[in-house]
């Protein structure tokens, strides 16, 4: 009699289960015939986009989900959520038991479960004095060289930029984006959450990034791309992210290429609550698929890093692991080196990421005014602000180009590692004529049993600067990296019989990079 109440709970907890509304996604095998006119559904911009790439202006991806497919399986649910084109597919809303139903039929692929999670997009100190604000406005731009930027006059004029995020209040109001507004520079906006246009209200993180791409305080640049026009979409909820928003940004995506976009900010990481590391390889989750296609169809896709480089997870988020994404990590503006949040590459599959870091606590424009604010989120719009400069500059560039281009530009290039990526992106490498050749800042010596590494000894003592040096194996990827502050005239000294055969020891040290193979 005592295990009665417990039985009947239980089977009454499995049958609400199985009537329980829960949201999947649905795949399907293939898209039934469909008419799909490129000129009507793509704007001016995307076609010369599509053009300046070699792309063929008529792709099977960009086709419409069948409707008939989506007309069988609406008998089986509770709602319908976006299609996505591009990954040929659904969002549902229904039970177990009719998603069961829906797996039946031979043009559904697969489908696929959708979760909710919490998750804290930055880090905040609202205490800070008025002058360190002001310092750091300066110097979160000019760490990326501004002023070859400036003497060129470079603003990003002609790019059309994509930033997804959580809203954007003030930003039809705020003072700081007068300038975009003044030339309607907001090209078009879509809140995926809400499914409707108006995105000018909710989390202020939004605006905070779009400062960080190309706001203005008192004629000084915010961000680098000043001069850019701007699709705004609001696919995240606020402090909650749940695995129902990545079919925001995937619809999103679709519609950034709709609309025209050259590049897209995403300053968002998926992880722990519904991947695994592994599962971090660029191919697993479905926005490093979007963005891979969307790189693919001429789109720089700029994402943040992520911000659980202190925490457990450590690792970098997805999209951030797309092969095709520029992914941005974040340094400390007082030290210049990593800061403690920023997430870890590389990839699960051993690729290098991040691929380039800018700072990661920033000025940024919020609601009421200019504010002090961290995270990965404001790393990677100022790299995609730099970006678009680098494009205005240079038009002709393809996506992918740009993309290799800015690595390179990175202030420890041909030195890189798990937490810095290639460096700070430099304006000099695109602008700089006066360019010189870097002379040896350090020498390799090897001795019987030590590998030292000698820098001269006027620069030894009390040097400011920092070494960098990691040791690359045998497959490509790296076993360890370090960096070192000078104060001696041998910083590193490391013993012969830990490598093997084929090994690589890379160091930077004030601009210059040397290897020594083993």
């Amino acid at each position: 009699m005592n295990f009665k109440p417990t039985i009947f709970a239980l089977l009454l907890f499995l049958a609400y289960n199985a009537k329980a509304q829960n949201s999947y996604w649905v795949f399907f095998t293939d898209k039934c015939a469909t008419e799909f006119n490129p000129h009507q559904y793509f704007s001016e911009k995307a076609i010369q986009r599509r053009v300046k790439h070699d792309l063929p202006l008529f792709d099977n991806r960009d086709l419409p989900v069948c409707e008939n497919y989506v007309n069988q399986i609406a008998q089986f649910i509770d709602s319908l959520g976006y299609t996505t084109r591009w990954l040929n597919g659904i969002t549902v809303y229904c039970s177990a038991d009719d998603i069961a139903q829906i797996e039946q039929f031979k043009f559904v692929k697969n489908t696929q479960p959708m979760r909710v999670y919490e998750h804290t997009l930055t880090q905040y100190d609202p205490e800070l004095e008025e002058s360190f604000i002001e310092e750091l406005l300066r110097k979160q731009t000019e760490r990326m060289g501004v002023k070859f930027f400036k003497k060129e006059g470079l603003t990003g004029k002609g790019v059309v930029i994509a930033v997804f995020d959580a809203g954007f209040p003030t930003v039809n109001t705020n003072a700081a984006f007068e300038h975009i507004r003044r030339r309607d520079g907001i090209l078009a906006t879509y809140d995926f959450v809400k499914k409707k246009e108006n995105v000018f209200a909710y989390n202020a993180h939004g605006t905070n990034v779009l400062s960080c791409v190309g706001g203005k305080k008192d004629g000084k640049r915010i961000g680098l791309a000043t001069g850019a026009d701007f699709l705004l979409a609001r696919t995240e909820n606020a402090h909650r992210e749940p695995f129902s928003e990545e079919q925001n940004w995937l619809k999103a995506v679709e519609w950034a290429d709709k609309n025209g976009a050259d590049i897209i900010n995403s300053s968002l990481a998926y992880t722990y609550s519904r991947y695994f590391n592994w599962q971090m390889d660029g191919q697993v989750s479905l926005v490093a698929k979007a963005a891979n296609i969307a790189a693919a169809k001429g789109i720089l896709v700029v994402s943040a890093a992520g911000n659980d480089g202190d925490k457990s997870w450590k690792y970098i988020g997805t999209p951030g692991d797309a092969d095709s994404a520029l992914t941005v990590g974040a340094i400390d503006p007082n030290t210049d080196y990593h800061i403690g949040f920023s997430s870890y590459g590389p990839s699960s599959d051993k690729r290098m990421k991040p691929n380039v870091t800018a700072f990661g606590e920033v000025a940024a424009q919020g609601k009421n005014g200019l504010e002090i604010t961290q995270g990965t989120s404001f790393a990677s719009p100022l790299v995609a602000g730099f970006a678009a400069c680098v494009l205005e500059n240079n038009s002709s560039l393809k996506a992918m180009d740009l993309y290799a281009e800015i690595e390179k530009s990175g202030h420890l290039y041909p030195y890189f590692d798990y937490a810095h990526g290639f460096g700070i992106p430099q304006a000099s490498y695109f602008l700089d004529s006066s360019k010189t050749i870097v002379k040896p800042t350090f020498e390799f010596e090897k001795g019987k049993i030590m590998l030292s590494i000698k820098v001269p000894k006027d620069t030894a003592i009390f040097d400011d600067n920092l070494i960098y040096y990691h040791v690359e194996n045998t497959i490509g990827y790296l076993n360890r990296y370090y960096v070192i502050s000078v104060d001696e005239e041998y910083p590193i000294r490391l013993h012969l019989d830990e490598f093997k055969k084929g090994q690589i020891v890379r160091v930077h040290y004030k601009g210059y990079t040397e290897t020594y193979f083993f």
